[in-house]
């Protein structure tokens, strides 16, 4: 199996920007198949489309003064000024200012905010990230995904927080937003590795290897990238009873475009029992988690596993963002491994996160504690995890895929 040489050149290899759809994306993803043809294994890539963007102009002025900005991806091409409004809340009456209004947001844009935005008739937006101590001033590349605005464009830029506090402090009045973009259709792929197993039952293994527009990603989620790499070195050979399916998803960033292309594949779905995805492990600092969707059951089992073999993990049964969603989605019980790192300690989708926030002794024990539970899945007599969704996991998962409001949000 890999040895923690073997996984500091790999991150090392993979030390750069891999946004989903980006030849860089593609790079990355012919180099995971070439490690592993390079260890006896043939994997393929699996293409899929995209919604790509590219930003010709974006400028946001604020009472005559420009502010630095990036455009939001794929929102279209627009002039528009008006009010600036700085929306706090999302009670009904906060919500009705926006009308006729460039709305300042906190936070990320979610599906429900730009649908009141919609509905409230603003004219525009920004949001911003970015940490108010940090010394730099990065934006980050944000996308206007399709799912959100369902072909209802509203022109968006994001700026640094150190902006937006200044605006307000100024109590700034009038905004003016000019966005100009080419839209195209392009892909993406997805990196499959399969051993047969003594069923035609599957136990597909996921990890997303893409990163954000300002980050290598070496935590996120290169780490189980990593993890998957070493997994399929551990089963080489072999012939468990299930047969395991290795899935290095694209565009994961993007809205788990990759696992929910795979998850399309109906032929394909119908034999796989479980899913077992790695997101962020191998952390200096933090604890591990495994966050089971599917039957309560998985989640004590995992439990129980962890104290016989004396590994601290804490488990709970909820849903993950991460790549097991569409798995689940389609009833296919689904846990994810992770090692979340504890608040001050690391940094994602930001240029904070590199290997220096990774503990070569914590990659190893993550891994090999996900092989072990995956051995154990992988030959046992029949998978003793219903294939079915219970009806509290079937709840969360239509909140998470918007298809109906969080009441507690």
């Amino acid at each position: 199996m890999m040895n923690k040489s073997d996984i500091r050149k790999v991150l090392d290899d993979t030390a750069y920007v891999r946004v989903g759809g980006s030849p860089e994306e593609k790079r990355c993803a012919q180099y995971l198949a070439q490690h592993l043809l390079d260890r006896g294994m043939q994997a393929t890539l699996e293409p899929f489309p995209v919604d790509m963007a590219s930003i010709q102009e974006a400028r946001l002025m604020v009472d005559g003064q420009d502010i630095p900005c990036k455009g939001y991806l794929c929102a279209g091409s627009h002039d528009v000024e008006a009010p600036l409004y700085y929306l706090r809340g999302t009670d009904e009456h906060s919500l009705r200012q926006c009308r006729d209004k460039i709305v300042l947001l906190d936070g990320y844009m979610r599906y429900w905010m730009y649908q009141d935005l919609l509905k409230h008739g603003a004219l525009g937006f920004i949001t911003f990230d970015g940490n108010v101590h940090f010394a730099d001033d990065d934006i980050d590349q944000r996308e206007l995904r399709a799912f959100i605005h369902q072909g209802n464009l509203l022109p968006g830029v994001n700026i640094n927080v150190k902006q937006a506090i200044r605006l307000i402090e100024d109590d700034a009045k009038a905004a003016s937003i000019h966005l100009k973009q080419e839209h195209w259709q392009g892909e993406s792929q997805n990196v499959r590795l399969d051993i047969p197993g003594a069923t035609d039952e599957w136990i597909v293994l996921t990890a997303h290897y893409d990163s954000t527009a300002l980050s290598q990603g070496a935590y996120d989620n290169m780490s189980g990238s990593i993890g998957l790499l070493a997994l399929a070195e551990r089963f080489k050979g072999q012939v468990p009873r299930f047969g395991l399916r290795f899935l290095w998803c694209g565009s994961e960033e993007r809205g788990l475009l990759g696992s929910k292309a795979y998850a399309e594949k109906e032929d394909e779905m119908k034999n796989i029992v479980l899913c077992v995805n790695l997101d962020m492990v191998g952390s200096t600092m933090g604890g591990f988690i495994a966050c089971v969707t599917g039957e309560e059951k998985l989640m004590h089992y995992i439990q129980y596993l962890s104290q016989i073999a004396g590994f601290g993990l804490r488990a709970r049964q909820d849903v993950y963002s991460s790549d097991s969603t569409p798995f689940a989605d389609k009833g296919i019980p689904a846990v994810s491994f992770a090692r979340l790192a504890s608040a001050g300690t690391s940094s994602i989708h930001s240029r904070y996160d590199s290997q220096k926030l990774l503990s070569m002794d914590n990659m190893m024990g993550d891994i090999a504690f996900i092989g072990d539970f995956v051995n154990t899945m992988a030959n046992a007599a029949q998978c003793p995890v219903a294939r079915e969704m219970p009806d509290n996991m079937k709840d969360k998962l239509d909140i998470y895929l918007n298809r109906k409001r969080d009441k507690q949000a």
